[in-house]
């Protein structure tokens, strides 16, 4: 119960300053609080593939789209699908559900589809996963350029109302990393530890290696699925381009910022990595001098590389009672399986 007792107060503390800023802010900055919240879902999804595991992804943009397109179908105005998707199933042309149910959908689709790409892509390690999953985004993003029954290709799907509010993009990143908190300081995440330090020690201890991994890359898939949702109906349209590679590359950043294997860590690096963009684009419009921002931040990245690689949290987590938490990397002992051992 004592435990509980600074969640709770964080969350109720966290809802009076969301209540305070949808009252006082203009929609601009509302809109910036609410891309905040959906990085921070994107951020800490990808923590557990990439920082708890070990394994490099760099897809995922592609279960974005899958997330965002399902949902962006689901919840168009009859009107919209009568103009803009004729080719429709005439089930799905009549057929609008509510938001919060067609995000769900988003993300379990994208789940889905990550089942399939996992027990492949997931065969492979270090940077020949990498490759393999920019393929992935690439054969995504093919498919939602030329199937113009669903997706009206390059032109996308527009007209979608703006459903994603403040409250429901940081209520994701609540759930979010309730749920990659709760895997990562399990014994299933210390399976996942095990598997990032050292795959043949830990299948020797009975870790069944290939399925923990695939574990966190399908619940990886689902809360970005999840995101490209949000996403899709805060700018209230979806194209190819929408989730390109720039997004991964940006969650990257923001996931090496506050340091991998750090839950705390990846709220932390997305929250800098949203807010210092925006303060710069404001200096240089007020200096007239344009480019500056992207100069400011390609060097503070660089010099973070330099002087900080490991992120400003490592693998360590900030608790709420103000303290560091101990150290992601140095868990106990995964426990023993019953299984066969089965390598990655």
């Amino acid at each position: 119960m004592r435990r509980a007792i600074p969640v709770l107060a964080g969350l109720v503390l966290l809802v009076a300053l969301l209540a305070l800023a949808d009252m006082s802010l203009n929609s601009y900055y509302l809109r910036i609080l609410g891309l905040m919240g959906i990085y921070i879902v994107l951020t800490v999804s990808l923590n557990l593939p990439n920082g708890f595991t070990g394994d490099f992804s760099l897809g995922h943009a592609a279960f974005m789209a899958v997330g965002g397109y399902c949902a962006a179908v689901l919840t168009m105005p009859l009107v919209s699908k009568e103009l803009l998707l004729t080719e429709l199933p005439t089930w799905l042309q009549e057929t609008v559900v509510p938001f919060p149910i067609a995000t769900v959908a988003g993300g379990l689709l994208a789940a889905l589809v990550a089942l399939p790409v996992g027990l492949v892509v997931l065969r492979l390690r270090g940077h020949y996963l990498a490759v393999a999953t920019i393929g992935l985004l690439i054969v995504v993003q093919g498919i939602a350029t030329n199937w113009d029954s669903v997706t009206r290709g390059a032109r996308g799907l527009s007209g979608l109302q703006p459903h994603t509010t403040l409250w429901w993009s940081f209520g994701w990143a609540v759930v979010t990393i309730f749920v990659v908190w709760r895997m990562a300081y399990s014994p299933f995440g210390r399976a996942m530890v095990s598997i990032r330090d050292d795959p043949l020690a830990a299948a020797c201890r009975g870790v069944r290696v290939f399925r923990t991994r695939l574990v966190a890359f399908i619940v990886s898939a689902f809360f970005a699925g999840v995101g490209g949702s949000l996403l899709a109906h805060q700018i209230t349209a979806v194209t190819p381009s929408t989730y390109s590679f720039d997004v991964t590359f940006l969650v990257i950043i923001m996931l090496v910022v506050g340091g991998m294997g750090s839950v705390t860590g990846s709220v932390i690096g997305a929250v800098i990595m949203t807010v210092v963009p925006v303060l710069l684009r404001d200096l240089e419009r007020e200096l007239d001098m344009v480019g500056t921002a992207q100069l400011v931040i390609a060097g503070a990245l660089i010099a973070f590389m330099i002087f900080r690689r490991q992120g400003l949290m490592g693998t360590r987590e900030f608790r709420l009672a103000g303290r560091f938490g101990p150290k992601a990397s140095s868990p106990s002992p995964a426990p023993d399986q019953s299984q066969t051992p089965t390598s990655s």
